[in-house]
């Protein structure tokens, strides 16, 4: 399928690894002009030159603190007239309630909430004007199933989902869309890390931690970066003008409720 995106210009937030590189990888090879970004200079241009070579597509990285209104200026003055914004950031640890102070909560509103409020601030107007946009923002199954030892995290994003959906009726006029990716144990770094706090935790190997949360989904297995770059990719194409205000579920089927692509 031609998603009708080629030659369209993307800004992905965090996208040196991870769910962000996915996404820029496949919307790479859809022929999109996309602009990834990154804290660490080496890094990102490795990724950059990575993704180059796969798809022959033009990727330029960006340096920047998207957490930091600096960064975030950096970015959105480095792509002019962006049709497509792929919200994403790092999430806050597993943690307890009674451990998280307010300094803890400020951060992680900021880095999962307000940042890509900020994000969406700076780009939408235009978007509007040219008759064509789309947003995603990579949230966390959590949104929508919460477990207490991501309070945190489900909170923030909680948030951003709520304004998503409010903004969205008001610019699909404009053929401007706000979709949200609602992941869950895609194999990506995260998860990495993920298993060896459950390790820790539980005092078992890395290997076992691991394979407790494989036997935890439906699926038997985790999804793939593969999986989760071509769901995100379908979104921002011209193929999903009728989609908007959702959140789509990635894992595998494990969400217990009846309709998990629905607000």
């Amino acid at each position: 399928m031609d998603l009708g995106i080629s030659g369209k210009k993307a800004i992905i937030c965090a996208s040196s690894q991870g769910l962000g590189k996915a996404c820029a990888v496949v919307l790479a090879q859809e022929g999109v002009i996309v602009y990834i970004n990154g804290r660490v200079q080496e890094k990102l241009e490795k990724t950059a030159e990575e993704i180059t070579a796969s798809t022959g597509a033009t990727v330029i990285p960006i340096v920047a603190d998207i957490n930091t209104e600096e960064g975030r200026s950096t970015l959105l003055a480095a792509c002019d007239a962006p049709d497509i914004l792929v919200n994403n950031n790092s999430g806050p640890p597993p943690g307890k309630f009674e451990d998280w102070s307010r300094e803890d909560w400020l951060e992680g509103i900021e880095a999962n909430m307000l940042a890509p409020i900020m994000m969406i601030k700076g780009v939408i107007e235009g978007m509007e004007k040219r008759k064509w946009g789309r947003i995603v923002n990579i949230t966390s199954a959590m949104v929508k199933a919460p477990f207490t030892v991501m309070g945190m995290s489900s909170g923030a994003r909680s948030g951003l989902t709520s304004l998503s959906k409010s903004l969205s009726r008001r610019v699909a006029q404009n053929n401007v869309t706000l979709n949200n990716l609602l992941p869950e144990r895609i194999d990506s770094p995260r998860q990495v890390y993920m298993a060896e706090k459950q390790a820790d935790a539980q005092n078992i190997t890395y290997e076992e931690a691991r394979q407790r949360i494989v036997e935890s989904l439906a699926t038997k297995r985790m999804g793939t970066m593969e999986e989760f770059g071509a769901a995100c990719a379908f979104l921002c194409s011209d193929k999903s003008g009728y989609i908007s205000g959702q959140n789509l579920q990635l894992d595998g089927g494990t969400y217990p409720g009846v309709s998990p692509a629905t607000s």
